[in-house]
Formats: C-alpha cells, structure tokens, sequence
C-alpha cells in the first residue's frame, strides 16, 4: 500500500507508520492544525506574564497594599490569574505563579510573595 504525506500528498519512503514526507510538511501541518489553540495559549501567557510583572513591580518587598486603580492603571488584568488560595480564616488570596493579592476593604489590594 503507497501512503501519501498529510501534508502535500507526496508518496512518503521509509517506515511504514510515517505520515509526512519531511520535517517542514510535518511542522507545516501540525502548525495548521493547532494554530486556534497556540493563539489562545500565547495570549494567556502573554497576560500573565504581564500580570506578573505589575505585581512584581508593585510589590519590591514581598508585602505591600495598592489600589485597584493603580493595579488598573499598570493595565492589571483581575480575570488572569493561576491560582486562589483560601486561608482558614476565609481569606482568599489569587495568585499569579508566586505573587498574590488580597482584595481588602476600599478598592485596596494586599500584595504578597508566596516562598518556595
């Protein structure tokens, strides 16, 4: 049986369970097929990365408080974090990787640093 590349269609030679003719047709195909998804993911990330900078930048001591328009201004994003975490008191605290926020009373913020 003759197998053709996913790709271009060229008649693939070797192994019996290649699917492409070379690596460009393969990188070319898989780039094609998860393009939707690499956006979504490049996009997040970017955000993130960006979320983390501004805590970092915000917080040189590992605990400080901001406001929410300073967080806003800085173009902090609240709908991109990594994680939440709940003390035992009923504190939730959202964090991006390893700098947090604490939402406190008058549109002030709690920035912490978590230690590893």
């Amino acid at each position: 049986m003759e197998k053709t590349c996913l790709e271009c269609g060229n008649k693939i030679f070797g192994r019996s369970d290649k699917k492409f003719c070379d690596d460009a047709c393969r990188n070319a195909y898989n780039n094609r097929v998860n393009k939707d998804s690499k956006n979504l993911i490049r996009n997040t990330n970017n955000r993130l990365r960006k979320n983390y900078r501004i805590l970092e930048a915000l917080n040189p001591k590992h605990k400080t408080k901001a406001s929410k328009s300073k967080l806003l201004e800085a173009g902090f994003d609240f709908n991109f974090f990594t994680s939440i975490y709940t003390t035992k008191a009923g504190a939730v605290y959202y964090f991006v990787y390893d700098q947090g926020y604490l939402p406190l009373e008058g549109d002030y913020f709690a920035l912490v640093k978590r230690d590893r």
